[in-house]
C-alpha cells in the first residue's frame, strides 16, 4: 500500500484543476493550508482553494485532505462492520463549482482512498469517487459530452465499469424525499478494490485525469449565455435540492463531520445564494420545466 504515492497524485490533480480553471476564469484562488497536530482525534494536513464572485464561478472550492483518525466513523462502515472502530487514514482531492451564469452547469467530483488499520491485521484500502453534473437548464449535447468522457475514462477497466457506475451515481444521487435526481448523473463508486490496489488507483487517477476534458467544454459553450433574473431566480430554487442533498445524504460531508474535520472546507460546495418556495413547480412547457421532463430521469446519454 503506497500512500505515498497517491498523495502526490492528488496534490497534482488539484494543482492542475485549479491552474486551469483559473486560466479559464481570469480570477486566482486563494490558498488555505491547515494542519492538525498529533494527539487529538484527527491528525493530518490539507489545502483548501478556494474562488468566490468572479465571472465565471460565484463560487468555486477544491479541496485536498490528508487525515488519520483513531476510530473509522459510521459513514465509512456501514457496508463494512467489521472495521467498526479501526483506527484509518484517509485522503482525498473534492471539489464543487458553482458557476454564475444559470447556463453553465454546477459540477462535483471527488476521487479519494480510504485505508483501514485494525490491530494485528493487514490493512483494508479501498477507493471512491466519481463526478457528476447538475445543470439548471438541458443541453442535450452537454449531457453526451459528459457521459461519453466518463465512459472513455473507464472502459479500460472493463466494459461493466461505466454502466455499473452510471447507475450507481443515478441512485446515490437522488433525494428519497423528493423523489427527484439532484441532476444528470455521472459516475460514482465507492468502497472499490476489487481490482486490487494499483489497478484500483489506476482507476481513481484515470476518474481525476478526465474531469477538465468533461467540464470545461461545457463551460466554455454556455459561459457566455444571455440570461435574466428569471433564469437566476431558478438557478438559485434548483441549488436547494443540491444543499438538501449535500447535509442529509452525501457521505463525503457525513464523514467528513463525523470525523472531526474541518468545517468551513467540508462546507465549501456549499452554494452562495440560494432560494426555496413552497409547494412550487415550473410551468408546464418552459425551459425550466423541461429540466424535470426531459433532464432529471435516468438516460442513455453516452449512447445517444
Amino acid at each position: 500500500m503506497d500512500t505515498t504515492a497517491v498523495r502526490t497524485y492528488l496534490l497534482d490533480l488539484q494543482s492542475r484543476i485549479v491552474t486551469a480553471m483559473e486560466a479559464e476564469d481570469g480570477a486566482p484562488f486563494i490558498s488555505d493550508a491547515w494542519q492538525r497536530e498529533p494527539g487529538g482525534k484527527l491528525e493530518g494536513d490539507g489545502l483548501s482553494r478556494l474562488l468566490e464572485d468572479s465571472d465565471l464561478l460565484e463560487r468555486g472550492g477544491c479541496s485536498f485532505s490528508h487525515v488519520k483518525g483513531q476510530t473509522l466513523p459510521p459513514s465509512a462502515t456501514q457496508h463494512r462492520p467489521e472495521l467498526a472502530g479501526a483506527p484509518f487514514e484517509a485522503m482525498g482531492v473534492s471539489l464543487v463549482f458553482h458557476p454564475r451564469n444559470p447556463y453553465v452547469p454546477t459540477v462535483h467530483m471527488n476521487v479519494r482512498m480510504l485505508a483501514a488499520l485494525p490491530p494485528g491485521r493487514d490493512a483494508v484500502t479501498w477507493f471512491g469517487g466519481g463526478m457528476d453534473l447538475t445543470p439548471y437548464y438541458g443541453f442535450e449535447d452537454d449531457a453526451q459530452h459528459f457521459h461519453s468522457i466518463n465512459r472513455d475514462a473507464l472502459a479500460p477497466f472493463g466494459n461493466d465499469k461505466y454502466p455499473r457506475f452510471k447507475r450507481w451515481c443515478d441512485e446515490y444521487f437522488f433525494l428519497k424525499h423528493r423523489n427527484e435526481p439532484r441532476g444528470i448523473g455521472g459516475v460514482f463508486f465507492d468502497d472499490f478494490s476489487e481490482l486490487g490496489f494499483d489497478a484500483s488507483f489506476a482507476m481513481t487517477r484515470a476518474v481525476g485525469d478526465a474531469f477538465l476534458d468533461a467540464y470545461l467544454p461545457i463551460v466554455r459553450r454556455r459561459r457566455d449565455h444571455p440570461y435574466g433574473e428569471r433564469e437566476r431566480d431558478f438557478q438559485a430554487y434548483r441549488r436547494g435540492r443540491y444543499v438538501e442533498f449535500n447535509l442529509v445524504f452525501d457521505r463525503g460531508t457525513l464523514f467528513g463531520l463525523q470525523s472531526g474535520g474541518r468545517t468551513e472546507a467540508i462546507l465549501m460546495s456549499m452554494p452562495p445564494i440560494v432560494k426555496w418556495r413552497y409547494n412550487w413547480a415550473p410551468e408546464p412547457g418552459t425551459p425550466e420545466a423541461r429540466l424535470y421532463t426531459d433532464f432529471l430521469r435516468p438516460r442513455d446519454w453516452a449512447a445517444e
